[in-house]
């Protein structure tokens, strides 16, 4: 039999045939796609023996938050001081050696807290400031004010955006007039500022994606030469996907074309700066590390204007998970996110990698099955490696780091709703309550839990599953028969129990406890046939109850009953009896 040929994207299928089968049917929209470009019609690369897919990241590249400049910018509410310097405090205790601190020609609050920076010691001696400014004379002029006195290493980071629409839709020039007035401006940075120690120098050609290859290239070789670009004093070339436009592989292309061929490499510092338009600025980074890319801007969750600048943190613990020191501490995640939120105004999504709220949450059975048995062998592998267990490799389906990692405990790994099954269930009354329930057990339970949750539409806590517990297997029985008297002597087990009112006393011989009131009950007309019996406790140490759970025939089926008392006897016998009283 031959096997159905399925479209790809490398290789477009065609029109679908009115007689292809139902599940290779597609409506069609109603959406005047044709009006755009595909990438290719845009910009051609030069490029046709890529090495980046055969590379692997081995190690971070130089992380550069932008958040106090490009993601302030985009706010509807831009940050006062107070927030502006609780990120920026945020930020050096997180690590961060180079941050871009605002547009000091634009703003004056900005201009200020640049100010501060020169005035103060907030800033530790080994963190780079960077400053951005359009490429022209009076922006600079301010901008290299702001940074007079501060004795930290300073960046002056200036743009032009350099792509055709822009170059004829906004700026009026071409392509010869474009790069005098870029060339201009660089020599006016280095008029101000070519003499002030620390000083170093960074361009970005805006929408460097959407610019021919060939002119970017050009413009840039311009500007290191007019800049001398060294190995001493190198200089920075950040090439930004300002709007992204293609799939990751094009702008990893088109970063290796600059990275293979630009003049002065060796005093050149290659940095990225993509944009998320497209929902694919995080693998825009990483193709770009992988293509030349020594340095990363971006912002520390993504914020940035229309769909966010590359996220940070999503980038450094992808390294984390691949066993890559990210260089960044990210080890308290929810004091970072609260931070953020604070200074931004904006709500992190819970399901935003690695911080949301939910991202190491199940609700799904067959993911808490999965995530409590990796727990479990977890921690026999540690135990049998005579190792801490925050020491041991991890692999725990379904959780790619521990979240321990970042500060999260597992109280709230595992969460139980409609769609949960027995495992999470068991997970949270071991976790919470220190019982261990025997699968059939959890079987049983999981359907009380289940109609539970379908009947009140929402999740329940462990709390929630306690309470239900109780009630299930715990609940009082009623009239049933209770334990009068239990004595072991040398003539064998007397047992007294009380039933509708009535005492029976029964003796038995070489059977144990719980046979024996078995024996005792049947004896007062009580059938109880127990199955099976499992012994746990409620909590830990010396303040834990001994519960037992019994398994016992209920007519044609199968019920469970639970007791518990100080001592597992007498935990035991309470089972039993609540079993018989059903």
């Amino acid at each position: 039999m031959t096997s159905p040929t399925f479209p790809t994207l490398s290789s477009p299928a065609g029109p679908v045939p009115a007689d292809a089968p139902h599940w290779n049917r597609q409506r069609g929209s109603q959406m005047p796609s044709h009006r755009y470009l595909a990438p290719h019609d845009r910009v051609e690369v030069p490029l046709v023996d890529r090495q980046w897919p055969t590379r692997r990241l081995t190690a971070a590249p130089l992380w550069v938050p932008v958040d106090l400049r490009d993601g302030n910018q985009a706010l509807a509410e831009p940050m006062d001081p107070a927030r502006k310097r609780r990120f920026f405090e945020l930020m050096i205790a997180m690590g961060y050696k180079e941050i871009e601190v605002g547009y000091p020609s634009a703003s004056q609050t900005d201009y200020d807290f640049v100010r501060l920076l020169a005035e103060t010691d907030l800033a530790p001696d080994d963190v780079t400031i960077v400053v951005f400014t359009a490429a022209r004379r009076d922006l600079i002029e301010r901008t290299v004010d702001s940074v007079r006195g501060i004795r930290n290493p300073v960046v002056i980071h200036v743009y032009t955006a350099t792509a055709p629409t822009w170059r004829d839709v906004v700026l009026g020039r071409s392509r010869d007039e474009l790069k005098d007035l870029i060339l201009s401006a660089g020599r006016d940075v280095l008029d101000l500022a070519g003499g002030l120690p620390h000083v170093r120098f960074e361009f970005s050609p805006e929408v460097f994606n959407l610019t021919e290859p060939d002119y970017v290239l050009d413009v840039c070789d311009a500007m290191t030469a007019l800049w001398d670009a060294t190995p001493e004093r190198p200089v920075i070339l950040n090439l930004p996907a300002t709007v992204e436009i293609a799939t990751p592989n094009v702008y990893a292309d088109q970063i290796e074309y600059m990275h293979r061929n630009l003049a002065r490499r060796d005093g050149v510092i290659l940095s990225v700066h993509p944009h998320n338009d497209r929902g694919t600025g995080i693998a825009c980074a990483e193709l770009a590390v992988l293509a030349g890319a020594q340095r990363v801007e971006g912002c520390i969750f993504g914020n940035g204007e229309r769909t966010g600048n590359v996220d940070i943190a999503t980038l450094a613990l992808n390294l984390h998970a691949q066993g890559i020191d990210p260089m960044i501490d990210f080890s308290d995640i929810d004091e970072i996110r609260r931070t953020v939120e604070h200074c931004n105004g904006i709500d992190v999504h819970p399901r935003h990698p690695y911080v949301g709220d939910l991202v190491h949450t199940a609700f799904s059975g067959t993911h808490q099955d999965a995530i409590r048995k990796g727990f479990a062998e977890h921690r026999a592998r540690a135990a049998a490696d005579g190792v801490d267990e925050r020491t041991q490799q991890w692999r725990v389906p379904y959780l790619p780091i521990d979240p321990a990692d970042l500060g999260r405990t597992y109280d709230a790994v595992i969460r139980v709703n409609s769609q949960s099954g027995k495992g999470g269930i068991a997970y949270l009354l071991e976790t919470g309550f220190g019982i261990e329930l025997p699968r059939r057990l959890q079987i049983d339970f999981a359907r009380r839990v289940q109609g539970r949750a379908d009947a009140v539409g929402a999740e329940l806590t462990a709390d929630d599953l306690w309470e239900l517990f109780t009630s299930a297997y715990l609940g009082d029985s009623g009239e049933g028969p209770t334990l009068e008297h239990y004595r072991v002597d040398d003539e064998g087990t007397a047992v007294i129990v009380r039933v509708n009112g009535l005492e029976h006393e029964h003796r038995t011989h070489g059977l144990g406890p719980v046979e024996s009131l078995t024996a005792a009950l049947a004896a007062a007309g009580v059938g109880v046939d127990v199955l099976s019996l499992h012994q746990t406790s409620v909590g830990s140490g010396a303040d834990s109850e001994a519960l037992t759970l019994v398994e016992y025939r209920d007519g044609d089926g199968i019920g469970w009953a639970a007791g518990t008392a100080r001592s597992v006897l007498e935990a035991s016998f309470a089972a039993v009896l609540r079993a018989a009283g059903r």
